[in-house]
């Protein structure tokens, strides 16, 4: 709805509007007793008569014409009317100046001329608005929006047009006296000349210079011109007394309803049915408050309807009423009856009073008005629109009339001055919202046809007619009227007002009718003659003081009104006036004797109509007509009028009545009032016990419940009843009880979450209360919205248990509550909660589910953000678990060397995690490198079908024989005591093997595991070995000795295991015994690998530490290696301890004890050569078989073979791996060469287990120290091609020289794994040794590795190649290449010009052998 404009009407309140039934209908009098008290609070009603009461209108159409007034309507509002007559005031001053005004505008409005002075006389006048700069104040308090500069404007128009205004009003101008001397002078200088500026007065002749003017004319008027004395004697006449003119046609009702239709139509541009009234209204006062808008209206009011006939029937009247309607010339409502009714008390006015008396017509047009006024003698009236469009009325009450006339004074008081009666006139209208503002209670209605409005005594109303209307109206007065109606005659008396009737005579002619008076008429009369006489008696005892001799009787009763009217004050005179002989025809009241004439007092006749011994008589007589009436009356009024501890109770209230049945008092107001209150009073009574009785009906509300606004209204009602009950204490304690329980319900409904608890107590407690409380619907309301916020709260307050689940369940349930703040706070909470839950589960669930997968970044980010969310999440809990799982992972992933099991695990587990895992690719491939090696393992170390495993292969066997009888355990419990005190783990079976080197933490515990295995191994095939021994000696019993894998006894053929000793059918061994052709025999059972050369074994042993993975089968084959070399270290110590001579290698099955010796001149030290070379041979180029043929040849020329001998052949033979023989066969192939040029190959192994050929050592050079070093230095290259910084390490270990070989020696191990990976490269290498096979091993040229056999002293010359200007490259430029020649010798690839990659692909033959050989470089 839109707001109203600050200047747009804003309708008051509407008055009370009554409906009375047929029964309250029957007596007006009597309804408007019952209203009055309800009513005369508004100052006016309404009253709807019942549905079918519709009188006939009986006026005469055709007869009925009438002279309207003229309502111009900016003329009838009071404020506007001050400013009008201002501007006409203004206008004539500027006319006589010979100056037409024009109003100016300002900011597009009409400038308020009235208001700008009065602003600026307020403010000290002009000059100190002008000197304090007060004009922007003034512009701001005119309603002129600021900084537009409209101040400056204002001074302006106030300077040229209300300023000399001003000075004219306060006699500035007017000139002083001078003696005139010259016919034509200027009156305020005296001169004469300048006679083309001297002006001439056209009204009285006088001269004046126009610069002598205040303020100076700047020219000459071309009008009339008035000087200031005629200006003075023209503006200073008194205004005439404002009032309505009459229109100059007589109107037929017909053509006034004509015009009026026609008006409205044109005025609002719609048909005058479809005007709303709220339009109406609010145009009329716009209008009213208009200066610039002169609307003129018509109004017919004051009609006599004695001319023209009343609009209801009349017995005798020209309209002829039907028989139905006859019912309507009697009725009490008939406006012609109403006024003479004997409740009435007008009916004892002789006269016939039109408009009081006498029923008043009104015809009404659009915007005709009424203005604010009160009836004559204050009395009643009542209105009845018989048709047409509505009236709309505004009244205030009797209380607040004289507020209202302070009101419309203060704000208008020129209008007052000028007539005090003003409100009198009928002629000033002022806007209710203006009065309303100043505090006046206003209240309007709108009155449709067929409805009455009464006006209560001294109430102001006004109003005006929507459209063409017609209306009857006329005045009447109750008993209860009558005190008022004196003091309006008072009230009259200061406003020197006329008096429609006497009040006096009205009085005095119901008191000689005494006998026939109601009692209750005549009890009123009585108070009121009492107070008449005592004045009266006061005034004449006043009159006889001042001097006043004369007496007469004079029936005033007998004359007019107006002959009768006091000279002063025009009150109609009735019991006594004082004449004088010199005024004929003129008297005046007792209270204006002084103003009568200038004659002596003693000249003056007081009449009077009675004495006072007449009065008092009469007043006697209507006091003993109501005295019993009134002592009744006196006791009835002191029961209903007592206050607080003083009232009486119900008994004595119907003993009242009981006393005024029986005496027959009459049914008058007092009697209906006492009744009317003995049954509210029983009334009440009853309800208040019931109330007090009462529990609520839990089935719903009872037909006798009751508000708690209706209980308090009751319990007000029952203090403010004359009678006093004994329940009212009672509820008023229950209503207190109900307040409290209302104002802790509204606390608790207020508070934003209140508890569940609170709200059920209350609900508890109002079951005490057979109320109606509004409360309980709103708490039970909230009872479910607290409970529903102490579910969310407390699934809020477990957010482990606060699933998706249970919040679409809570907000399914808070979807059905009431809508309130904290609720849909919650909700709202709640909701976002959902949302975001859903999205993070959603979220949560595509990222565990996506592929690939995504990074654990990606996935440790979004479980972050869900982490905050105070809800159970299963899926972002599985992503917190599964981010867990995959840190784990990582944090186990990235540690020490994992054991392939643990890897396998690892790799399982890591696919089972749904998160992209870097490393897992690589554990997959190692995984798979793993199996790759396994299976090369496999094929390097496992005969064909065999039925071992590899780690069965490579670890030391923990199955052998028989040691597992608890014989043997027994001997070896008591060779070993020791062991006792450090309990070790046993070995039975591979599983636990494996199972022990699986739960081993690092390299060094899984050796140790390992090298207790070797112990059992060795120990148990010594065992096996005796055991087999004594088995086949000659005392045993050959047919019950079982041998062979057949175990049957000896026969035929037999050959013996050179490591268990034992015997077997060569028929049963065929097939082992046709692929043991050149090393020691040995059974099927303890033949159980292929025995490797040891180069592929360190292959095996460098990838699988490339890989970087633990697994039992690679600790097992790394033992194996350092088993190995550890056995070679010993078995070089005992040669070189024993002095073993070198023995020829030959082939046989089984071998034998043949050992060849290279030749030697010196028979003496052939046992010292021997045992040399055959060190030499088995530190540096033999295998295990050429170890057992040197030993087993040792045993034939040296006698007592130790048992450490013993069990270090026994080790060579358990040993699953064989060392490289190629070039000791080769060696041996060749034609005998002397000492000098005999040597052995000494192989170095490089990180990827090749071996490369080293400088051809001399046998008779080496000495122990280089043999010892040469043993370390294969120890070193093995513990090297154990780790993978291997090379790193030998560059940091290394001194000098030696780094420089080792860097030579990284890039030929790069450059051989190449080969190894590269087959046509590998092929072709293979292709160029197949072509000289012989010639390389036999070269004597050194070589950059022969500087292992050398002094340390030798940098220099190991760092120059054999070019002819070698440039001593160093760092990654040393680069060497082989002469492919007969020289066999190494280059600087840099100082001959070979690239890398033609080193690679081609032969390179350096220069030398190129000219001595022949050779073309390829």
């Amino acid at each position: 709805m839109s707001q109203p404009r600050p200047d747009e009407f804003e309708p008051p309140p509407e008055c009370p509007v009554f409906e009375p039934s047929w029964e309250e209908f029957g007596d007006p009098f009597a309804f408007i007793n019952k209203i009055r008290p309800i009513a005369e609070k508004t100052g006016i009603c309404k009253v709807r008569p019942p549905p079918g009461w519709q009188p006939p209108f009986a006026c005469d159409v055709d007869r009925l014409h009438f002279v309207p007034r003229i309502q111009r309507l900016n003329e009838l509002e009071a404020q506007t009317r001050v400013k009008l007559n201002f501007l006409d005031q203004i206008a004539k001053f500027w006319d006589l100046q010979g100056c037409a005004l024009k109003i100016p505008h300002v900011e597009r409005k009409i400038l308020d001329l009235y208001k700008l002075n009065k602003l600026v006389a307020d403010e000290g006048g002009f000059d100190i608005v002008c000197r304090d700069r007060r004009w922007t104040k003034i512009a701001l308090q005119m309603g002129f929006a600021p900084g537009k500069a409209v101040g400056s404007h204002l001074r302006g128009h106030y300077e040229k047009i209300l300023y000399p205004y001003n000075l004219f009003q306060n006699g500035a101008n007017l000139p002083p006296f001078v003696l005139q001397v010259d016919l034509v002078v200027c009156l305020v200088c005296g001169s004469g000349g300048d006679e083309d500026r001297l002006l001439l007065c056209d009204g009285c002749d006088d001269s004046y210079h126009t610069f002598c003017l205040i303020p100076p004319l700047r020219d000459v008027p071309k009008g009339d011109w008035r000087c200031p004395k005629c200006l003075a004697q023209e503006c200073n006449k008194p205004h005439e007394a404002f009032g309505f003119e009459q229109a100059y046609r007589d109107y037929s009702l017909r053509a006034f309803g004509q015009m009026a239709d026609a008006f409205k139509s044109d005025y609002f541009n719609m048909p005058v049915h479809m005007v709303p009234t709220e339009l109406v209204e609010k145009e009329f006062w716009r209008l009213v408050g208009a200066i610039d808008e002169d609307v003129t209206v018509e109004y017919g009011a004051d009609i006599a309807s004695k001319e023209f006939g009343s609009g209801f029937p009349i017995p005798n009247g020209k309209l002829k009423v039907s028989p139905a309607d006859e019912k309507y010339l009697n009725c009490g409502w008939n406006l012609n009856n109403l006024a003479m009714m004997n409740p009435s008390v007008l009916t004892h006015v002789t006269a016939d009073i039109c408009g009081m008396t006498l029923p008043w017509l009104y015809v009404g047009m659009c915007f005709s008005s009424f203005c604010w006024h009160i009836e004559d003698h204050w009395s009643y009236s009542i209105n009845y629109l018989h048709w047409g469009e509505p009236k709309t009325w505004y009244g205030a009450p009797g209380f607040a009339a004289e507020q209202l006339e302070e009101v419309m004074k203060k704000l208008a008081p020129e209008l007052f001055e000028s007539q005090p009666d003003l409100l009198h006139q009928l002629v000033t209208i002022m806007n209710p919202n203006t009065l309303m503002a100043h505090g006046v209670p206003i209240y309007r209605t709108n009155q449709c046809a067929g409805e009455f409005v009464i006006t209560f005594p001294r109430a102001y109303h006004s109003g005006f007619n929507q459209g063409f209307n017609f209306a009857e109206a006329v005045n009447f007065c109750t008993v209860d009227w009558m005190p008022l109606g004196r003091q309006c005659v008072d009230h009259y008396r200061m406003l020197h007002r006329y008096n429609v009737f006497s009040h006096d005579e009205m009085v005095c002619n119901m008191a000689l009718k005494a006998d026939t008076l109601d009692m209750v008429l005549a009890s009123a009369v009585h108070k009121d003659m009492v107070v008449m006489i005592r004045e009266e008696q006061e005034l004449r005892e006043k009159v006889k003081k001042m001097g006043v001799l004369h007496c007469k009787e004079a029936k005033y009763d007998h004359l007019q009104d107006d002959e009768r009217q006091c000279a002063k004050c025009r009150t109609t005179c009735y019991l006594s006036a004082i004449t004088c002989p010199c005024s004929p025809g003129v008297l005046v009241c007792l209270y204006h004797i002084s103003d009568l004439c200038s004659c002596s007092v003693t000249n003056y006749t007081l009449n009077y109509r009675f004495t006072l011994d007449e009065l008092f008589p009469m007043m006697n007589a209507v006091k003993q007509r109501a005295e019993l009436y009134d002592e009744w009356a006196s006791r009835v009024t002191e029961t209903l009028e007592a206050k607080l501890e003083k009232k009486r109770g119900l008994p004595v209230f119907r003993g009242l009545l009981a006393e005024s049945e029986s005496k027959q008092f009459p049914d008058n107001d007092l009697l209906r009032r006492l009744r009317l209150v003995t049954q509210d009073a029983e009334k009440c009574s009853s309800v208040a016990q019931q109330l007090l009785n009462g529990k609520r009906q839990t089935s719903g509300k009872s037909r006798s419940q009751l508000t708690v606004e209706e209980l308090s209204s009751f319990v007000r009602q029952l203090y403010n009843l004359s009678c006093s009950l004994p329940q009212a204490p009672m509820l008023k304690e229950l209503l207190n009880r109900i307040e409290d329980f209302q104002q802790h319900s509204e606390k608790v409904l207020a508070d934003e979450v209140p508890r569940v608890a609170e709200i059920q107590s209350l609900l508890d407690i109002s079951f005490d209360f057979d109320v109606e409380l509004p409360e309980l619907p709103r708490l039970r309301v909230r009872l479910e919205q607290a409970r529903w916020l102490e579910a969310v709260q407390q699934a809020s307050a477990q957010p482990a248990t606060l699933t998706l689940e249970t919040m679409r369940r809570l907000i399914d349930q808070g979807v059905g509550l009431s809508p309130h703040p904290s609720v849909e706070k919650a909700m709202a909470r709640l909701q976002e909660l959902l949302t975001v839950s859903e999205h993070w589960e959603d979220k949560a669930s595509s990222l565990l589910k996506a592929r690939p997968p995504h990074s654990i970044e990606t996935l440790s980010a979004a479980a972050e953000k869900a982490s905050g969310i105070p809800a159970y999440l299963p899926n972002c809990l599985l992503l917190k678990d599964t981010i867990r799982k995959a840190q784990e992972w990582l944090q186990e992933a990235s540690g020490c060397v994992p054991m392939v099991d643990s890897l396998s695990d690892m790799v399982l587990r890591g696919q089972a995690i749904q998160v992209h895992l870097e490393p897992l690719d690589k554990l997959e491939s190692l995984m798979v490198e793993v199996q790759e090696w396994k299976e090369s393992a496999a094929t390097t170390f496992l005969q064909k079908d065999s039925t071992l495993t590899l780690l069965e292969v490579l670890c030391p066997r923990c199955e052998v024989g028989n040691i597992g009888s608890p014989k043997r355990k027994a001997k070896k419990g008591k060779e070993s005591p020791k062991s006792n005190k450090k309990k070790t783990p046993r070995f039975n079976t591979l599983t636990d093997v494996e199972k022990a080197l699986s739960e081993t933490k690092d390299s060094t515990s899984a050796m140790a595991t390992l090298e207790e295995l070797r112990v059992r191994e060795m120990e148990a095939f010594s065992n096996l070995r005796a055991a087999n021994e004594s088995k086949l000696l000659p005392t045993a019993d050959c047919m019950d000795l079982k041998v062979c894998v057949c175990q049957k006894a000896p026969m035929g053929a037999m050959l013996q295991c050179e490591l268990c000793r034992d015997a077997f059918h060569s028929v049963c061994v065929r097939d082992a015994l046709d692929s043991c052709e050149t090393q020691p025999w040995l059974c099927p059972q303890c033949q159980q690998s292929e025995k490797p050369p040891l180069n592929k074994v360190l292959l095996l042993l460098s990838s699988l530490r490339r890989i970087g993975v633990r697994l039992p089968e690679g600790d097992a084959l790394h033992h194996l290696v350092e088993r190995t070399v550890d056995w070679q270290q010993r078995a070089h110590e005992i040669s070189q301890t024993c002095s073993l001579p070198e023995l020829e290698e030959r082939p046989g099955t089984p071998p034998t004890l043949t050992c060849w010796v290279s030749g030697s001149h010196d028979a003496q030290n052939n046992t010292q050569v021997a045992h040399r070379q055959l060190v030499t041979s088995v530190v540096v180029n033999r295998s295990i078989s050429d170890y057992y043929c040197s030993f087993s040849a040792y045993f034939s020329f040296v006698t007592g073979l130790s048992q450490e001998l013993e069990e270090l052949m026994v080790e060579g033979l358990l040993l699953p791996v064989s060392l490289a023989t190629s070039q000791h066969t080769n060696r041996c192939m060749l034609p005998p060469q002397d000492e000098s040029t005999d040597c052995d190959t000494h192989m170095q192994f490089n990180s990827q287990g090749n071996n490369l050929p080293l400088n051809q050592v001399q046998t008779k050079g080496i000495d122990e120290n280089n043999t010892h070093r040469n043993c370390l230095d294969i120890r070193f290259n093995i513990c090297c091609f154990c780790f993978q910084d291997g090379v790193d390490a030998m560059r940091e270990t290394m001194p000098g020289s030696e780094k420089k070989v080792k860097r030579h020696l990284e890039r030929e191990g790069l450059d051989v794994e190449r080969r190894v990976k590269d087959k046509k490269h590998s092929h072709k290498r293979q292709k160029m040794n197949k072509k000289n096979p012989q010639r390389r091993p036999a070269s004597t040229s050194s070589s950059p590795r022969s500087d292992f056999s050398q002094s340390d002293d030798s940098d220099e010359e190991m760092a120059v190649c054999p070019a002819e200007r070698c440039q001593l490259p160093e760092g990654d430029e040393v680069d060497w290449v082989q002469c492919d020649g007969s020289c066999n010798q190494w280059f600087h690839q840099v100082c001959v010009g070979v690239t890398a990659e033609m080193a690679e692909k081609e032969d390179y033959i350096c220069v030398r052998c190129t000219l001595n050989d022949g050779h073309m470089r390829k």
